[in-house]
């Protein structure tokens, strides 16, 4: 019988998104997290980790760093492993009502065995966390209460970590956990409670200064938009662990399952490969919690993967202006539109526009690749002074790349809404073709289209258009 059986029977998993009780594969080094929790008393949760589970504790004041200082600490069933990245609302009515924010997390050492320790009633062990560093004792009164008691070492007075109000994952307040109630539960359910934001304070760009949680907050937004470009479309994606002084590199494999991520097996040239595409905003919360920001995405649709999104992307020479640069875009829809294709634009959030059609009469890839390699030819046929179909960079001199070569098979193009690791955070943002003479291709920023998401979407009606 499991020792989780009491976790299990104290809850209904139909209400509150609290993890199902599992047993655990036990870790070598073992994880401690501690959960500020205001159910109908504010208190704070010490959970260690131990033979698969977590041995918790309510502790009413919190810990300590003052020397000697005695806290009570109440011993409660044992939690579930995956309880250590809890982080949201229980509901009203169900047991422990309330919010919780994980105020600390890292990994805890039991100065004997740990085992024999908790039979004795006696525990000394020291933590490495966060905001938690060095050596405390856990020892039994009667039944299941406890002291805590801070032991003299190198962290003694080192703070007062009452002055703590954010989460460590997520950065957020209690408040602004409380807050984000409605938005888990209209969107998705598992957004945050069960996703690891680690280091939400890393500074990723500098100019503007913008975090890491800044920009899990702007995909949170932008994911009703963003989310149908994502749907069945494998990706790849740039990470960035470093900020933008470090290194960057191209990510188009999955290295672990994760909720809301789906795993994809497509066939090469002789073997197989393993690719993925995110299913909810779960999925995209987590992929940037993996220090993804900037996605690309593959110009099919999944079961069939059959090609359905033509991208163009106008790539002018550094002595190109911006006008003939918007020149090349009419010109390019004038060609689009004289073959009946209806066309939509947005901004590449870097030097050029990307015109994107929608069609699905083309069945292979081959064709696919062939069409967008002729409409390129084309506009080079027509105005040779001014535009190029080949990618060298010789040819394209004061002239405009039209770069059709994303419609391969497994060819990418950034995703509309997605950020662009470039300078001042630009979004590759969908526009309506009357703002072209009005908007740079790296004008709107991660601020500017948060602004614009919630007027009308310039691309209504791109899934209805059969063509």
């Amino acid at each position: 019988m499991s020792n989780l059986k009491k976790y299990n029977n104290k809850r209904n998993f139909n209400k509150t998104s609290e993890p199902v009780g599992k047993i655990k594969v036990k870790h070598q080094r073992k994880r401690f997290v501690v959960q500020h929790h205001l159910a109908s008393h504010d208190h704070y949760d010490l959970r260690l980790e131990l033979n698969g589970t977590l041995k918790s504790f309510a502790v009413p004041k919190g810990l300590s760093y003052k020397v000697g200082e005695k806290r009570l600490a109440v011993m409660v069933e044992d939690h579930p492993y995956s309880y250590r990245n809890f982080e949201g609302i229980i509901p009203k009515g169900e047991y422990g009502g309330g919010t919780v924010m994980i105020f600390d997390e890292g990994y805890w050492e039991c100065y004997d065995n740990p085992n024999t320790s908790f039979k004795k009633g006696i525990i000394k062990f020291k933590l490495d966390g966060q905001r938690l560093k060095g050596s405390w004792s856990l020892i039994r009164l009667k039944e299941n209460n406890w002291l805590l008691i801070k032991e003299k070492d190198l962290y003694a007075n080192y703070t007062d970590i009452s002055k703590y109000k954010t989460s460590v994952k997520t950065g957020r307040t209690m408040k602004e956990i409380l807050k984000n109630k409605t938005f888990v539960k209209d969107n998705d359910k598992t957004y945050i409670e069960t996703i690891e934001i680690t280091n939400p304070n890393k500074v990723i760009y500098n100019k503007p200064k913008i975090t890491k949680l800044d920009i899990v907050k702007y995909y949170q937004k932008v994911a009703k938009r963003m989310l149908p470009y994502l749907d069945k479309r494998l990706i790849s994606t740039i990470r960035c662990p470093n900020g933008m002084n470090g290194d960057k590199f191209f990510k188009k494999h999955l290295e672990k399952k994760r909720d809301g991520i789906k795993k994809v097996i497509i066939p090469s040239l002789n073997h197989k490969e393993d690719y993925y595409y995110i299913e909810t905003i779960s999925g995209l919360i987590s992929e940037v919690g993996m220090n993804s920001y900037e996605f690309h995405i593959w110009g099919g649709h999944l079961p069939s993967n059959k090609p359905d999104m033509m991208v163009f992307d106008l790539d002018p020479d550094e002595n190109v202006s911006l006008k003939k640069l918007r020149e090349g875009v009419k010109d390019l829809k004038s060609i689009l539109d004289s073959l009946s294709l209806k066309s939509f634009l947005k901004t590449s959030g870097g030097k050029g526009y990307h015109v994107v059609v929608p069609i699905h009469s083309i069945k292979n890839w081959d064709d696919f690749r062939l069409t967008a390699k002729n409409i390129a030819k084309l506009m080079e046929m027509k105005w040779p002074d001014k535009y190029v179909s080949n990618m060298s960079k010789k040819k394209r001199k004061n002239k405009i790349y039209i770069d059709w070569v994303r419609n391969n098979y497994g060819s990418t193009s950034v995703c509309p809404y997605s950020i662009r690791l470039r300078d001042n955070a630009p979004v590759s943002m969908p526009i309506k073709w009357n703002e072209l003479d009005k908007i740079k291709p790296n004008e709107i920023t991660m601020k500017e289209a948060l602004k614009r998401i919630n007027k009308k979407d310039p691309w209504e009606g791109f899934w209805e258009v059969k063509q």
